[in-house]
């Protein structure tokens, strides 16, 4: 059993969701905390799996949208790689 004391503004919201959902509270506080449960069990996205976002790639001086730039950044990263390769 669990007791919770609310404020006045919490128990007049309180009082409104349970008018318009037409449930008891205990009724709300379990589909809440059921609900909350299943956003916290979310699985990670491909971003978040695979460490956020590339921020060495963000910190450019360069607007690595412009396509020009991209391939010029693209064609040195190969040609410095194929260089050490040899």
């Amino acid at each position: 059993m669990l007791t919770v004391n609310l404020d006045h503004e919490s128990e007049k919201y309180l009082i409104e969701i349970l008018s318009e959902e037409k449930i008891t509270s205990q009724e709300l506080v379990k589909k809440l905390l059921r609900n909350h449960w299943i956003r916290l069990k979310k699985p990670p996205t491909v971003l978040e799996k695979m460490g956020g976002y590339p921020e060495h790639l963000l910190d450019g001086k360069e607007n690595l949208s412009d396509r020009d730039i991209r391939k010029q950044k693209i064609a040195k990263y190969l040609h410095q790689k194929h260089e050490q390769h040899q």
